[in-house]
């Protein structure tokens, strides 16, 4: 084990995480944009990470629910003789190349996930610096789109042979088909949220509630202040008035309103919320 090596592991002493490994990623001379997301996405926190001023969050992981499901992608698909390469395939490939390293610290090229992304989006085919943040939404957004369309591929393989055993007539389920539901990645499982909007009329006191989801937050970053406190920020109480007032279907006129903006994580705690959200 190299000296650099000897060094990380003695600085985190017993709070080196059990079977971790912690791995740089090599700078191809403008990707640290990309390096230092695919870290965010990969490594185990340790113990406390720390937000804002001296405020701790116990956690023992950035994502590691999204790498586990990513192995287990990687360890599902790579006996699959037809599978086409893509970001997804890369990214897994990548992480598994990590986590089967025998030494705890190191660096590895992710040479191949980075041509792939070349190849992929012409943006990042330049030798300019780009957004860590515009590339993580669209890492999302591109994995989300190749999952959707191997379940839509899965889908229609058993729909075909749902229909060869189909002689007498339809089935239950095309004599009475039901609602389409959209489809729940672990992508979405992992980062997907669910924004809230509130709108309260001042004179009936009518709520309008509506809902979008997200997979990120655009927050405004005060001068010394936590995460927490710009969540708050985010999420207070503003009055809509002048030429922002409100439609109000109760009242069927425009009405000055109150407005509240609430952010949720499905199945998650407050401190998955913050620690897991890219902000």
């Amino acid at each position: 084990m190299g000296a650099a090596g000897s060094k990380l592991e003695k600085a985190l002493g017993e709070q080196f995480p059990e079977g971790e490994r912690y791995f740089g990623l090599e700078n191809f001379g403008n990707t640290c944009y990309c390096n230092s997301v695919l870290q965010v996405l990969r490594c185990k926190a340790p113990r406390h990470a720390f937000l804002g001023q001296g405020e701790a969050i116990s956690a023992l992981y950035f994502c590691v629910p999204f790498r586990e499901q990513l192995l287990e992608y990687y360890s599902n698909s790579k006996n699959t003789v037809d599978a086409e390469e893509n970001l997804l395939t890369c990214l897994a490939d990548l992480f598994t190349q990590i986590s089967s390293q025998k030494k705890k610290t190191g660096v590895i090229a992710p040479k191949r996930f980075v041509q792939r992304l070349k190849k992929q989006n012409e943006i990042f085919r330049s030798f300019m610096h780009q957004d860590a943040h515009e590339f993580l939404n669209f890492l999302l957004n591109e994995l989300v789109d190749i999952l959707e369309k191997e379940a839509q591929a899965t889908k229609g393989d058993q729909e075909i042979l749902s229909s060869e055993k189909v002689a007498n007539g339809p089935t239950n389920s095309q004599a009475n088909p039901s609602k389409k539901e959209p489809l729940v990645t672990w992508v979405h499982k992992n980062f997907q949220g669910i924004l809230t909007n509130e709108t309260r009329c001042l004179q009936c006191e009518t709520v309008t509630a509506r809902d979008e989801t997200f997979f990120d937050l655009s927050l405004d970053i005060e001068q010394n202040s936590s995460i927490t406190s710009c969540l708050k920020n985010f999420s207070s109480t503003e009055t809509l008035n002048a030429e922002d007032k409100f439609f109000c279907d109760e009242c069927r006129r425009y009405k000055i309103c109150s407005q509240l903006v609430i952010g949720l994580m499905e199945k998650r705690d407050a401190n998955a919320l913050l620690y897991r959200l890219p902000l």
